[in-house]
């Protein structure tokens, strides 16, 4: 057997080097395709904008052409009723209320209006999304559908928007119920893990490019906890439907509202009646903080034993009954 010189070890040796170079090269070119690849996606999801769906009429809606884009809304009950205007919440629409209208309307106007970014609304994506324009623009839509007084019933991030609107239009706002609304925001628990990590940057944009039925219905679980129940299709439809610059918009739109001032507080000067309802296993804001409320004068807050963050959804019945008693008594 023939012993390797020198040269051929050094030569063997190079040879390794060059293909450990071109190993690292590949490695490193690859690399940077897949974060160019990331990052493309994440600008192009960013980016993505939508219009208003369609007339809507075939669901009893209409379309409204407002500041920002088409707002969709839809009536029930009579028009000459006392007019009850119901705001779903983050990521939902008009669909959130389905079993509960048909509880509301033998008595009331009730009127559904998808917010800009959600459901059949358009969902540009520039701004238009903080909760003061979101509230303007429920008042606008009210003006063209001739409302001149409501009571406003707001879920979740839906009680901000109808707060904003009482901020800037007492005079419309005869009363408001806030259901499962987050007082401050230090009361917030989770959007479970799933929907944290919708907003991790890059790896939020990829997850909403991937996302099936079956992860929205996950990050959807925890609006949930009567035990049995299971997020509607209509849920997992309307995230769907959303676009993530209008999904994440509308969370930092959130954010920034209750980071100014908590909801409390902004109901105090105003003297309208309030009806807080919270689900006693709400696992998106601590149950507990619906005490902050009672700041408010005369504010009555209702905790109901064995749901979550979405009475309307849970247990439409239950829900109903005890906004029909609000609204009869002040007058709506």
């Amino acid at each position: 057997m023939t012993k390797p010189t020198k040269t051929t070890e050094r030569t063997r040796a190079e040879g390794r080097k060059r293909r450990w170079g071109r190993r690292q090269t590949l490695a490193l070119a690859a690399s940077l395709a897949v974060a160019g690849l990331l990052l493309g996606n994440a600008a192009v999801v960013s980016r993505q904008s939508a219009g208003a769906d369609g007339t809507g009429r075939e669901s009893g809606g209409s379309m409204l052409s407002l500041d920002g884009g088409n707002i969709h809304v839809r009536e029930d009950g009579p028009r000459d009723a006392p007019a009850l205007v119901l705001i779903h919440g983050f990521a939902a629409s008009t669909r959130s209320w389905d079993a509960l209208v048909p509880l509301l309307a033998g008595s009331h106007r009730v009127i559904r209006i998808d917010l800009l970014g959600h459901g059949r609304s358009a969902k540009p994506a520039g701004g238009g999304y903080t909760i003061p324009d979101q509230g303007r623009r429920v008042g606008a839509a009210l003006d063209r559908l001739g409302v001149r007084s409501a009571t406003l019933i707001g879920h979740s991030t839906g009680g901000s928007v109808a707060t904003a609107l009482a901020e800037q239009r007492p005079g419309l706002v005869t009363a408001l119920a806030l259901i499962g609304t987050g007082p401050r925001l230090d009361a917030f628990v989770s959007e479970g893990a799933v929907g944290n990590l919708l907003f991790t940057p890059v790896l939020g944009q990829l997850l909403w490019r991937l996302r099936t039925d079956g992860l929205i219905r996950e990050a959807a679980s925890t609006a949930f906890s009567r035990p049995g129940f299971e997020a509607p299709q209509a849920v997992v439809d309307d995230v769907r439907g959303m676009t993530y610059h209008a999904f994440t918009a509308t969370s930092r739109a959130v954010e920034d509202y209750l980071t100014e001032r908590p909801v409390p507080e902004r109901l105090k000067p105003l003297g309208k009646p309030l009806l807080v309802i919270f689900g006693a296993g709400d696992r998106r804001w601590r149950p507990t903080s619906a005490d902050d409320y009672h700041v408010v004068p005369g504010a009555r807050v209702e905790t109901l034993s064995g749901l979550g963050h979405s009475p309307n959804m849970e247990d439409p019945p239950r829900t109903a009954a005890v906004l029909l008693a609000f609204a009869a008594e002040h007058g709506g």
